[in-house]
């Protein structure tokens, strides 16, 4: 490729970049914004834990769900169009949500105190759920996005810049939601839906205008053309169906491996949900802040730990464990136990702080290793079914830091019978994980035997 198409190919692949980095944040707006209205949602319409934590965690299986269906749509269909349409429509339900009590009128949705009805409970549910399969339409353009833009040998640096965009978005919308409540009160609770889906809807003109589906679009060879290893591979790698599916049920069903991940990333994302999900709340009635520090504080653990702990522990899994990142997923995991501890026993404002975001700098490592241990275990052949695998049961931890966790919060048990089961699922995770210490880097060898035997 000459100069000048090489110069017009890294000005559009940054540009691709940057546009999924800001579109897949204002994804994130619109659906965090109500780990941070749950306070005020409460206090306004009466819901219970239990109803909310029942909405988060229908959120979080439809969306896993919808990102096996979308994953598979991309690939017949224009990602960037995929993707603009998912946000716009989110967008649009959390405005319905925000809305929602105008609608009294029409259904019996507040009683005479102005609580919410069952029939409330049942809308805004629904809602949710909607938003769940909407939200599932974000990543699977991203990651096909980003495969065909950039080049395959730089994929994972690049691709890891555009993953802090989780961190972001979901940070600054907890700063956004906790001003709002904190300048206007618990009455406005539904700015924390109106306002940051006005903001969202600004990313989807610039996911839609912004980015191509192809370089071919814009009168670039494809992207495997300018890596020339990467061209040169491709025809000796070519595998028959058969034996595609021959290394996808030993590499992934058959291997033991992948289900440890998956137990582990159950336990991971457990503990992750818990803090982000439950933060603001347990912060404000737990541990006495204000609405606007509690705020802080959760966005805090997103973008600060969570950028930092994404960005730490990539580097220390090539810097200090040889490429093995179930080995930096041990070590953060058990540091995660012993800062989640420290936090539940913290009573002092500023150690309450600092441990909660250093329980969510460690968790955010194996939260970005866990899909990379499953890539290089199944290598590029399976890497998709194994991560699907491994995220399956990411989504399924929603029913017990959704749906158990607010049920029990809002018992007699409390807020500190949460933190020792979150303790327990960090003890859990650590010692699944460890079982994996010894294996190597990759499952290249074991694949290169099964095509081997099969050639």
């Amino acid at each position: 490729m000459d100069a000048a198409s090489n110069k017009k190919y890294v000005r559009w692949e940054w540009r691709t970049i940057i546009c999924l980095m800001i579109g897949y944040a204002l994804f994130y707006f619109v659906r965090k914004n109500l780990s941070m209205a749950i306070p005020a949602m409460e206090a306004e319409l009466g819901l219970s834990k239990v109803q909310l934590g029942i909405f988060m965690t229908i959120n979080g299986v439809i969306y896993g769900a919808s990102r096996f269906v979308n994953g598979y749509l991309v690939d017949r269909f224009s990602r960037r169009k995929i993707m603009s349409l998912g946000l716009l429509l989110s967008c649009i339900v959390n405005f319905v949500i925000a809305f929602s009590p105008k609608m009294n009128g029409l259904m019996h949705l507040l009683d005479a105190e102005g609580k919410a009805t069952i029939g409330l409970v049942y809308l805004i549910g629904s809602l949710w759920l909607l938003n769940g399969y909407l939200q599932g339409m974000g990543v699977p353009p991203c990651v096909s996005l980003l495969s065909h833009w950039i080049r395959p040998k730089e994929l994972p640096t690049k691709q890891s810049i555009w993953n802090t965009s989780h961190s972001i978005g979901a940070g600054l919308v907890v700063l956004l939601c906790g001003f709002l409540l904190k300048t206007f009160g618990y009455s406005a609770w539904n700015l924390c839906f109106i306002v940051p889906a006005s903001i969202a809807l600004l990313g989807v003109p610039i996911i839609f205008f912004g980015i191509k589906d192809d370089p071919t679009e814009v009168g670039l060879p494809p992207v495997e053309k300018m890596d020339g290893e990467a061209s040169s591979d491709a025809p000796e790698k070519r595998i028959s169906d058969a034996l595609q599916h021959k290394i996808m049920v030993n590499m992934v069903f058959k291997n033991p491996i992948i289900w440890v991940l998956a137990i582990a990333n159950f336990c991971m994302n457990v503990i992750r949900g818990t803090i982000l999900d439950w933060g603001g709340t347990f912060l404000i009635q737990d541990k006495g802040m204000d609405i606007s520090l509690a705020g802080s504080v959760v966005g805090g653990c997103e973008l600060v730990g969570g950028i930092l702990g994404m960005i730490v522990a990539g580097w220390a899994t090539d810097r200090f464990f040889g490429h093995r990142a179930h080995r930096t997923c041990l070590v953060c995991m058990i540091m995660t136990t012993i800062c989640f501890f420290c936090f539940w026993k913290s009573t002092a404002t500023v150690s309450i702080i600092i441990f909660l975001m250093l329980s969510a700098f460690f968790i955010y490592g194996p939260q970005a290793l866990y899909g990379t241990c499953a890539s290089m275990q199944c290598t590029k052949y399976a890497a998709g079914t194994g991560n699907g695998v491994i995220g399956i049961l990411g989504y399924l931890s929603t029913f017990v830091s959704g749906i158990w966790f607010g049920a029990i919060a809002g018992s007699e048990l409390g807020w500190n019978r949460v933190y020792v089961l979150t303790v327990a699922f960090c003890v859990l995770g650590s010692l699944v994980i460890a079982l994996i210490w010894r294996i190597p880097a990759t499952g290249n060898e074991k694949v290169e035997k099964i095509i081997a035997e099969n050639s």
